[in-house]
């Protein structure tokens, strides 16, 4: 099982250093980057919210998105602060950072927890919306680990702990 961990932990890593790129890919990843972010995850709710207000058949998409949202992130933190996965860029020789170094753990990804939370429940309302909103999502996710703070495994975990609850919340 260790020897299995190992290889895993070993792919990870090699997976990483594939992504983390060049300074020209970075900068438009340094942009996208934010759409999983706090602020723009919260006002992209309250905005929604609003919008909600004149087109009523979004309202059950944007309950469960500030659900999924809520209830993802309180999971995530309790993971983060359990498994305390140190970041690539303080545990790897050579990584390319790109913006300010975060004080909190890597796995699983926040920013990748958050934009998924927020767009799955409208692709299952809206199905037509996923050619939009699930490469938006993904681009989100990835630009995390070219931006050097997360393994591509914290990522793939945020999108599937997200996934899991926005799917959860909206059978409920």
């Amino acid at each position: 099982m260790d020897r299995m961990f190992t290889g895993l932990h070993k792919m990870d890593q090699q997976l990483f250093y594939k992504i983390n790129g060049s300074k020209l890919y970075r900068s438009f990843f340094g942009v996208i980057t934010h759409l999983g972010g706090a602020r723009i995850s919260i006002l992209s709710i309250l905005l929604l919210a609003l919008i909600s207000v004149f087109y009523p058949s979004i309202r059950p998409a944007v309950i469960q998105a500030f659900l999924a949202l809520s209830v993802s992130h309180f999971l995530m933190h309790f993971i983060k602060r359990s498994v305390k996965r140190i970041r690539p860029y303080l545990s790897l020789p050579d990584v390319m950072l790109h913006g300010h170094p975060f004080e909190d753990h890597s796995f699983p990804s926040g920013h990748s927890t958050a934009i998924f939370s927020i767009t799955i429940p409208f692709m299952l309302q809206f199905p037509a919306v996923i050619v939009i909103l699930f490469p938006i999502s993904v681009l989100v996710a990835y630009s995390r680990v070219v931006l050097g703070v997360h393994y591509p495994s914290d990522v793939m975990a945020g999108a599937l702990l997200a996934m899991c609850t926005a799917v959860l919340v909206s059978l409920l």
